[in-house]
């Protein structure tokens, strides 16, 4: 076993931010989709638990509005797990997540989604700038 002095840090290349990358745009650009494709889920009335239940898996699985982006989603999570192997958990791990909200906001907005003005667009700058800071920390 290599002890902790051996073990050389996970190198930031040009491959690790671009997986990073890719598994951002692949959550965050599911997500609007996602929430389009269960619309009408919260109207699903049973008379039992059971039948709940059944209604709303039922609706879920057989809408492919819904499983599409789901699959491409739950395949971003498969991709954030080899990445993780090959980068540092402090770099993979933030910068992922909060590229995560830029890309739902902007899918949301290239889907005809309202937002709030400028604040989300201050905050999509915010992100990203905070986002290549750590990614310059981790590179230099």
């Amino acid at each position: 076993m290599d002890s902790p002095e051996n073990t050389a840090p996970a190198s930031v290349d040009i491959y690790a931010v671009l997986s990073i990358l890719l598994v951002a745009i692949m959550w965050g650009a599911t997500n609007p989709f996602i929430k389009r494709g269960s619309i009408g889920y919260n109207e699903l009335k049973a008379d039992s638990k059971l039948g709940q239940l059944w209604l709303e898996v039922r609706f879920l699985i057989t809408r492919w509005q819904y499983l599409l982006p789901l699959v491409i989603n739950q395949l971003g999570s498969i991709v954030y797990v080899l990445t993780l192997q090959r980068t540092e958990l402090s770099l993979t791990v933030p910068m992922a997540n909060s590229l995560t909200f830029v890309f739902t906001a902007i899918t949301a907005r290239l889907l005809g989604e309202r937002q709030s003005g400028w604040k989300i667009y201050c905050g999509m700058t915010l992100v990203i700038l905070g986002t290549v800071i750590c990614g310059l920390d981790k590179m230099l």
